[in-house]
């Protein structure tokens, strides 16, 4: 059972004991069951009703906290690319940590798919592995990026050998960016799939960054295969 967030103190959403109201849903004309379990589980997910709560986006940025509460990259006056920012929870999360609504970070979100506009977030609607994305990006952040975070994740297949494959390949190629883009001493984190490829992907980011860490959120649901890869202290290669 996914453990509900810090903090939670959501009362719509429980009955007189205290506990959770566990909603059900029936299946309707046109829902196939598997559609059914899953608005079933989204229903009852404390993250789900939390994040609504707070005005997040998605349920997402409560992951993000998690990982900034490890390993505190999310500092004030930061500059931060979000790619694959849409619908934009973790760029919400960023804003707020580092300042950029009022203060000097700076939050630079990067998607080919359109975002409704976010305070103290500029919203890019590009393509990061385009030839001219990194010259763009770095204008738009008015400099090299001290973190390069991406929660991206391409349609699931069903099939977890290609899912496997589609997920580390989005992570190289966002590692590919944040070489391009980083200042030094600056931070990647990436999300991943567990299955054995991963490896080779920490063994590369040791070469570019002085710490290399694994790390599942609490936030994540635990039948999830999901993880993130954490790079700290870029080192640009001479």
């Amino acid at each position: 059972m996914t453990k509900p967030p810090r903090g939670f103190k959501s009362r719509k959403a429980r009955g007189a004991t205290g506990r959770m109201k566990v909603e059900r849903v029936k299946t309707a004309r046109g829902r196939t069951n598997s559609s059914a379990r899953w608005l079933n589980r989204q229903l009852n997910d404390p993250y789900v009703q939390e994040a609504k709560r707070r005005g997040f986006r998605s349920r997402a940025a409560f992951k993000l906290l998690d990982l900034d509460q490890k390993f505190h990259f999310l500092k004030s006056g930061a500059r931060i690319i979000d790619l694959g920012a849409a619908p934009g929870g973790w760029s919400q999360v960023a804003a707020e940590q580092v300042n950029s609504l009022k203060g000097p970070g700076k939050v630079v979100a990067v998607d080919i798919l359109e975002m409704e506009p976010l305070p103290g977030v500029d919203i890019l609607l590009q393509d990061f592995m385009a030839d001219e994305a990194p010259d763009i990006i770095k204008k738009a952040l008015g400099g090299e990026a001290d973190v390069v975070m991406s929660d991206m994740a391409s349609p699931a297949t069903g099939h977890t050998g290609t899912d496997h494959t589609r997920i580390m390949g989005l992570c190289e190629t966002a590692l590919d960016f944040a070489r391009e883009v980083l200042a030094p001493g600056g931070v990647f984190l990436a999300k991943v799939l567990q299955g054995g490829t991963e490896t080779e992907l920490l063994n590369d980011l040791k070469r570019d960054f002085k710490t290399v860490r694994h790390f599942k959120p609490p936030s994540s649901r635990q039948d999830s295969a999901e993880m993130y890869v954490v790079g700290l202290s870029y080192r640009p290669r001479k």
